[in-house]
Order: structure tokens, then C-alpha cells, then sequence
């Protein structure tokens, strides 16, 4: 058996003592298809209406057409008509009208129909899955989808409550919760009225540049090409994404030539593919975030003092320039580098001496013990382990539970966890996108059960920034919405139960002959449709 047919076939760690005990020979992946080592424990479901994590994301993405979308050769343009081929706006501000692209087709075979376009965001708003709040958030519900989103021949019309920008209106739509599924094909599986939910956890029912083969959780998946995709039939005729944890095993696959693209090399690892023959390596912003987050029902964490002094309890530059190194940038504010309203101010370092202040100031009583949930992810976990140390020197154990992306981020929607220690990516390209997680909370109960928002998870009721956000994302003048954003992060820094400490820059490591890669920058996520060998 080759090296490669030993890769398809075995589980990660097997794999990666089969290829160090192979003859040093040099493997390739077959032209037509793309081998990416990549850590995907985080994915839960498929469903475009249910999918709330990265590499869910970078699958819905490849599988899914939207209204609109974003073209992967120019990302500055913003949103670009896909199954729409154009819309108007009524008078008033309230309504769009989608006029649907004639000709395009799901992998079904089926048309892709006004009447499914109509379904899908329907869809989205009844089931009122995790990322259901992108489309809500307009007003939309269960008992007035059928007046708000409505299909007339070959248009759809959305109406939303309130006249909002038409940019951010259709941002959101380029999500993943956007995606427009085949409704003959979804209902065909629907059981007990889920609308195809438990179906599509595990099916793909879309019209994008791949269809779903196949996801094995913590294992794999599998792609393959439509060949019958509007923009042409994709160079990769299939993508393998292999669950690979380890930095240092995808960097052995990638030198072996067995994947051709590495997404998860820490700096070491990327400081030695360098220099290896016939591997390069790709450096793009993202707009991921990473941060600690304090749930506010713990009675001591809740203290301003407490909140404030935790921000002092971060070595960021020691992070940033040691196991972070070249993949992580300082950024202490919940809008990444190049969104509308990002600023640059980074306030706080290391501090021992000013945190013992504030804690001592809050009265936190001596060894008092909290407890972090952490992704089983080396840098998150060399996070935890240096807050854990500094948290130390304070006198305030920090107990570190690693587990499944699914285990931590279970616990964490449902409020369980003292502290969080993970990352954040935009939905879509506008200021709203965190703002609305990070810094609002309109209903802040255990009943609302606002998993999608970040405020909700940690239990903080914002002070007044709801409102503020609220106020922001109405705001059609775009300097006055600017100044509103770095004015709403200003007081975030200062108050909120967040400690906003990097942006991603991510260096994959990949083979020398794979061309035309773009991750997504910091708006969309992964193409795989322009990649080519």
C-alpha cells in the first residue's frame, strides 16, 4: 500500500506512524484532487441553518449558493450577485426584492426556484437554531415569515421591521445561515416535521462547486466537484480535509508530499517547512479572534474591578512572541483589522502589581479557584497555561478543562463554564457581525437562550451598549456609524467581561505546485473552487 492510499485510509495518529516508518520517499497526491490536513473536531451538523463553527463554515461554503456571495479574486469588492442577478429597494427602506438568476441548477438536477429561496430563509427562522439570530435580528419569526419573506414568481422580497442599511442587510445574507437549499430534496427527508434538519446534518442538498460525499466525524470530509457549477466545473475534482491534531504531524504529511496544504502548523513547525524542498507557505489575515471570556453569574467575576483586572493578567507580547509567533497579532478590540470602525488601541500588558490592586480592591478572598474550558488546540491550551501562571502570581487557581470543541462550546452556551478560552470569527463583513454578539444583549434570562450571542453565553447585560449597538447598525452615514463603532469599543474594553487579546494571521503550509489559494481574509471563510495543481 503507498503512503498516500495508507493516508486515505487511516485515522490520523495511525497514519502518521505509518508514514514515519515508511521508506524516505517522496508521496503526491493525484492532480485533480486537494489533500488538506485541518483541524475539524469543531463541526456539529452540515445544516447551513444550524452550522455555527469554523470548519462547518468552510464546508457550507463550498457546497452552498446564496443571494449574494463573495468572489474569492477580489474580496475588496464585498457582496457580488450570485442567485440573485439583481435587486431593488422600496421607498420606505424596509423591503428588498430579489430577482432570482434564470438557469441555475441544484445537484439534484432540480431548479433553483424563487419558491426556494423563500423556503431556506423560512427555514432558517423557524427552526431558530444557534445562528438564527442572523436573520431574527430583522424582525423575522416563526409567526411572520410568511408576510416578511415571500416569493412572487421569479422574485423574493424580504421586509424587514425597520429601515436598515442596505449594505448590512445583505452582508448578513452572505452568511451561512444564507444558504439556499434544494426544498423538493430537503422535504423528501424531513422527519417529524424537523424540515430535513437531522437529514441535512449528515447530507448537502446545495447548488455550490462541490457536493457533500461524505463527513465522518473527527475523521473527515469528503468532497466532490459539480461539474455543472455555474462558474465552471472546479480544477479539484474532489477535497479531502483529514482531522489531523497535531502541528507537528501535518507538517510530516505536508514535507512527505502525502496532503497538499497544512492549516494547523504552530510557529516552529512553520519556521521548519520553510526550509523543506518543495513546500511554501501562505500568510493571510483573518478576522478570528482570541479571548477569554468571564461568566458574570460567578459572584466574584462579576466584580468591575475583577473584569478589569483580569485584562492586566495577559502576557500578550510574551504570547505573541513566543508559541504565537507570526500567526498571531495583538488586537484588544472585538472588530478585527480592515472592518468598518476597527481601531488600533491596545491598552493593556502584563500588569502582576495593578491586578493584585484591583482584586485586593474587590475583596477576592485568598485561593479562591475558577475554572477554564479550553479546545483540545496547542495554542489555546498554551493560552490557558499562561493565564494559569499569571492567574498564579495573583494568588487565583485556575482549573483547565480540555476537551472536544463540541464539549467546551456545550458548556459554554449553556453558561456552565467560569471562564471561556477560544476564538471568535465574523459571520459577515460588517461591524455588526461582532458588535451584535460581543456587546449586545437585549434579554439577558436563561430562557432567552441567545446561544449566538457572546454577551448571553457569559451572562452580561452590556450596561448600555445594547442600546448603542442597536443605535449603530440603523445608522445609514457611514463616518457617524464609524465613530458610534470605536466609540461602542471603548467602553467595551473598559467594562466588558472580555479579554480580547489577538487576531489571526494564518500561515498554512502547503506543496509548491498548489496555486490560486484564498482563505476568506478576515470576511468569508475557504474557497476551494479556484485552487488548482
Amino acid at each position: 500500500m503507498s503512503a498516500f492510499s495508507k493516508f486515505l485510509n487511516g485515522a490520523a495518529v495511525g497514519l502518521a506512524l505509518a508514514v514515519t516508518a515508511a521508506p524516505a520517499v517522496w508521496a503526491e497526491t493525484p492532480a485533480n484532487m486537494l489533500v488538506i490536513a485541518n483541524r475539524i473536531d469543531d463541526i456539529t451538523t452540515l445544516d447551513p441553518a444550524e452550522s455555527f463553527e469554523f470548519a462547518g463554515s468552510d464546508v457550507i461554503r463550498n457546497v452552498y449558493m446564496k443571494l449574494v456571495n463573495f468572489d474569492p479574486a477580489d474580496l475588496d469588492k464585498g457582496y457580488v450577485p450570485e442567485i440573485a442577478e439583481s435587486w431593488t429597494v422600496s421607498e420606505d427602506g424596509k423591503s428588498i426584492t430579489f430577482t432570482i438568476r434564470e438557469g441555475l441548477s441544484f445537484h439534484s438536477g432540480n431548479p433553483i426556484r424563487a419558491e426556494d429561496v423563500e423556503f431556506s430563509l423560512r427555514r432558517a427562522v423557524v427552526l431558530n437554531k444557534t445562528p438564527a439570530f442572523i436573520l431574527t435580528q430583522f424582525g423575522f419569526t416563526e409567526e411572520n415569515v410568511e408576510q416578511t419573506i415571500v416569493a412572487d414568481g421569479n422574485t423574493v422580497t424580504i421586509t424587514t421591521d425597520k429601515p436598515y442599511a442596505t449594505s448590512f442587510v445583505l452582508n448578513c445574507l452572505t452568511s451561512t445561515i444564507g444558504s439556499i437549499v434544494d426544498k423538493e430534496m430537503v422535504m423528501a427527508n424531513e422527519a417529524d416535521g424537523d424540515m430535513g434538519n437531522e437529514w441535512l446534518k449528515t447530507n448537502s442538498a446545495g447548488s455550490g462547486a462541490y457536493t457533500l460525499t461524505s463527513w465522518k466525524p473527527n475523521e473527515s470530509v469528503t468532497l466532490t466537484a459539480n461539474a455543472d457549477f455555474y462558474l465552471g466545473a472546479p480544477a479539484m475534482e474532489r477535497v479531502i480535509v483529514r482531522h489531523v491534531q497535531e502541528s507537528a504531524s501535518q507538517r510530516l504529511l505536508l514535507e512527505r508530499g502525502d496532503i497538499d496544504i497544512a492549516r494547523d502548523l504552530n510557529p516552529e513547525d512553520v519556521a521548519g517547512a520553510r526550509e523543506a524542498e518543495g513546500v511554501k507557505i501562505h500568510d493571510e489575515l483573518r478576522g478570528r479572534l482570541m479571548y477569554l471570556a468571564f461568566n458574570q453569574k460567578h459572584p466574584e467575576l462579576s466584580k468591575p474591578e475583577v473584569r478589569q483586572a483580569m485584562k492586566y493578567l495577559v502576557d500578550y507580547e510574551g504570547m505573541q512572541n513566543s508559541f504565537l509567533n507570526g500567526q498571531y497579532t495583538i488586537h484588544q478590540n472585538f472588530l478585527p483589522k480592515t472592518f468598518l470602525g476597527a481601531v488600533d488601541e491596545n491598552p493593556f500588558s502584563l500588569d502582576i502589581e495593578k491586578a493584585k490592586a484591583l482584586l485586593e480592591e474587590a475583596g477576592i478572598p485568598e485561593g479562591m479557584t475558577i475554572r477554564a474550558g479550553v479546545r483540545e488546540a496547542q495554542e489555546r491550551i498554551e493560552i490557558a497555561q499562561s493565564f494559569q501562571n499569571a492567574l498564579g502570581q495573583v494568588g487565583i487557581t485556575l482549573d483547565i478543562t480540555v476537551g472536544t470543541a463540541k464539549q467546551i462550546l456545550g458548556e459554554y452556551r449553556a453558561r456552565e463554564l467560569d471562564v471561556y478560552i477560544g476564538a471568535w470569527g465574523p459571520d459577515y463583513p460588517d461591524p455588526h457581525t461582532n458588535a451584535g454578539t460581543f456587546a449586545y444583549n437585549p434579554d439577558n434570562s436563561d430562557e432567552a437562550n441567545a446561544t449566538g450571542l457572546l454577551a448571553w453565553r457569559n451572562a452580561w447585560d452590556t450596561g448600555g451598549l445594547t442600546d448603542k449597538v442597536a443605535a449603530a447598525v440603523v445608522e445609514n452615514d457611514t463616518g457617524t456609524r464609524t465613530e458610534m463603532y470605536q466609540e461602542i469599543q471603548a467602553e467595551f474594553r473598559e467594562t466588558s467581561p472580555f479579554v480580547v487579546m489577538f487576531q489571526q494571521i494564518e500561515q498554512a503550509g502547503m506543496r509548491d505546485n498548489v496555486e490560486n489559494v484564498n482563505f476568506g481574509g478576515a470576511t468569508t471563510a475557504v474557497s476551494y473552487w479556484p485552487i488548482t495543481k
